[in-house]
């Protein structure tokens, strides 16, 4: 049976718009004819997420796609580097197999750093072989984002094995090396890394375009650097791509790329360029299946109210209609539940940390950043013990093992600015061990103990009360739909706040607090480290 849609088709190629007739068969366009209707709605390829963590969304693939298709997200580039790192190849696998449970074309990646260094404990180890193998299926299409650049630019031998195994099968390898310039990034770009989506400034940018490496402009749930890099788009955009690289539920349901296209366009810029960033480089960059509405192609393409705001009317993806007017027609499927949670309850005792020095390294963390500052602040000090200088908002960290019973590693960080309370998430960039931050040793030791009991989730508590997100599937994402986890992660997240966080998203932001391979003070299990040392330091000097 053949399907006709009417619309003004932009064709972003040839940077023309015409009302057309597009004939769909067997999920192919098989015609495309120029022809007068009333139909002012515009037809365009689907949007692409072109780096993603699907876990950060706390969501599956398939409950991902139910709320990315209502925004005309037609397919992702997606790392599951999250569920790598605590359930190896079989959570790679987890991933690939309930994607193909939905509409949505999700392109994985092989995750290349798994763990992303050796100085935080994860669940599981992806090496050189395990590369290879992944590498091998049809379902990965590229080594994702390499994040241990210092192994790289020294040539270490399983870094150089992984990278050599794409070369072999022919998929770019991706990159991840935020403030790399210089020497260093020619290095690095030339080892072979094709992308960057960490770069926090338009001269960092334009220099690594320069090395011939392709630049995604972010705009995640914390990092956020559209901002920082949009006015490159006009002269570059034949080598760059949008990305959200983390996106929370709560943000997925108000939008996704479209969001971004109607930011850049309101800047004035050219809408065919705008388009062939957020529609079409991806799928040249990583030789990908998606249709570009051209005839012979799958019929995957949004039809949109209009081209400022980009409000989408209708998605279709190989020629199906899969979500109109805000509402999806993508179907929940059921899914496993596989985890690695292994860790007891905690004591208060066990976040105290005994005086010593006058002065302490606390983390700043930066509103909207992934990256921190290492600031020396004066120790609050009681009975011996340093403990949160809640007016100075100087607050407790702490890291806690989930794979093992291990001692928590303790900090101090800055800008989280509760008052009461404390947060605690087991969504902790990169190895997913226990994060929380708080007022006090027994608020801190509550929250940990919260997130152990549902071996996995988000909380914020108080003495009078608390909420949490259980995240069952590998300790990182709900068994819930999108909608559901979205209204929970909001009421959390509004706990957080009223407890006097001033973070525009204080568990995102908490997330990357265990992030060592970004600059430059964080804290991992075993220990506070400095990215730009590339070593633990001492807290106190």
């Amino acid at each position: 049976m053949i399907k006709i849609i009417q619309g003004q088709l932009v064709d972003i190629k040839n940077k023309k718009i015409f009302p057309a007739e597009i004939s769909i068969e067997n999920g192919k366009i098989t015609k495309i004819e120029e022809k007068q209707h009333k139909v002012k709605s515009f037809l365009l390829p689907g949007f692409i997420d072109a780096h993603i963590h699907i876990e950060s969304s706390m969501l599956v693939p398939t409950e991902f796609a139910r709320l990315a298709a209502i925004h005309g997200t037609v397919a992702t580039v997606s790392d599951p580097h999250e569920i790598a790192n605590v359930l190896g190849k079989e959570g790679v696998k987890f991933m690939i197999e309930n994607g193909q449970k939905s509409p949505l074309k999700f392109n994985f990646g092989a995750p290349s750093c798994v763990p992303a260094t050796n100085f935080e404990t994860s669940g599981a180890v992806i090496n050189a072989e395990d590369i290879k193998d992944l590498l091998a299926l049809p379902e990965i299409k590229y080594l994702a984002e390499m994040m241990n650049y210092p192994a790289v630019i020294f040539k270490d031998e399983e870094v150089m094995k992984k990278i050599a195994w794409a070369k072999h099968f022919n998929k770019p390898t991706d990159g991840h090396a935020p403030g790399l310039r210089g020497e260093d990034a020619k290095k690095y770009a030339e080892a072979g890394i094709s992308t960057d989506h960490e770069c926090y400034t338009a001269e960092e940018a334009e220099e690594k375009l320069g090395l011939g490496m392709k630049i995604l402009i972010r705009e995640g749930s914390a990092a956020k650097n559209f901002e920082a890099l949009i006015d490159l788009l006009p002269e570059h955009y034949k080598s760059m791509m949008f990305c959200s690289d983390d996106k929370h539920p709560d943000d997925l349901v108000l939008g996704h790329i479209n969001q971004l296209c109607a930011r850049a366009v309101a800047k004035g810029i050219d809408v065919f360029k705008v388009l062939e960033v957020a529609c079409l480089n991806p799928i040249a960059h990583y030789n990908l299946e998606i249709g570009q509405l051209k005839v012979g192609d799958s019929a995957d393409f949004i039809s949109v109210k209009d081209l400022t705001n980009f409000e989408v009317l209708q998605t279709y993806i190989d020629g199906e209609l899969v979500a109109e007017n805000g509402k999806s027609h993508i179907k929940s499927s059921p899914f496993e539940k596989p985890n690695n949670f292994h860790t007891s309850s905690k004591n208060p005792e066990d976040f105290k940390i005994k005086a010593a020095g006058e002065t302490i390294k606390v983390i700043e963390a930066l509103d909207g950043e992934l990256i921190t500052n290492e600031i020396q602040q004066k120790a609050l000090e009681k009975n011996g013990e340093l403990i949160s200088d809640i007016e100075n908002d100087i607050l407790k960290i702490t890291v806690v093992n989930r794979y093992e019973d291990k001692a928590p590693a303790v900090a101090f960080i800055k800008n989280f600015g509760l008052k009461k309370g404390a947060i605690a998430s087991s969504v902790a960039h990169d190895s997913h061990n226990i994060i929380a931050v708080g007022t006090s040793d027994e608020e801190i030791c509550n929250a940990v103990n919260l997130i152990i009991k549902h071996k996995g989730g988000i909380c914020s508590v108080n003495e009078n009360d608390q909420k949490v997100l259980p995240l069952p599937i590998a300790g990182i994402i709900s068994d819930k739909d999108g909608w559901e986890t979205g209204r929970l992660y909001e009421e959390i997240d509004k706990m957080a706040k009223d407890l006097g966080s001033s973070l525009k998203a204080p568990f995102m932001t908490l997330s990357f607090m265990a992030l060592l391979v970004i600059p430059d003070l964080k804290l991992s299990d075993k220990g506070l480290f400095s990215g730009k040392k590339f070593d633990f330091v001492k807290l106190a000097e």
